[in-house]
Parts: C-alpha cells; structure tokens; sequence
C-alpha cells in the first residue's frame, strides 16, 4: 500500500493499526516518490495471542477464568 504524506498524518492512527494487524508495510510518499516505509516490528511480525489463548491452542486446560486466581482464599495464606 501506498499513502502520501498528507494522507498518513490525516490517517496515521489508522495506517498504524493496519500495518500491525495485517503484517504488511505501507510505503509514505511525497510527490510520488517513496520517503519512508512502515513495517512491522520483528517482535510482531506473528499475531499476538494472550496467554490463555495460547494455552488453550497447545491444548493446555484452564482452572479459572482470565482474571480470576485459580487458587482459593485459603491458599494464598498459607504461603504467606
């Protein structure tokens, strides 16, 4: 995809969210030729799961809703 400067400081936030969601660069240009490109970083090139969501994926089993302990009232004062 290609923008030009003036539509990407009009639609930054959004151009910003598209790169991270679909993993693809967007090349910046002003008065057709490309200044700048926005990629991905390497540390989000793969879509990012929460915990819970990768556990469940691998087929691991959850004790508790995410947010809820998974332990009881009674143990956390045992180990204090």
């Amino acid at each position: 995809m290609d923008i030009t400067v003036t539509e990407f400081k009009r639609r930054c936030l959004e151009v910003v969210r598209r790169v991270e969601r679909t993993g693809q660069s967007v090349a910046i240009t002003r008065r057709g030729k490309v200044v700048a490109r926005l990629a991905p970083s390497s540390a989000s090139a793969s879509p990012t799961h929460k915990p819970w969501e990768a556990m469940r994926a691998l087929g691991g089993r959850l004790l508790a809703e995410p947010g809820e302990s998974a332990l009881r009232d009674a143990d956390f004062e045992a180990l204090r």
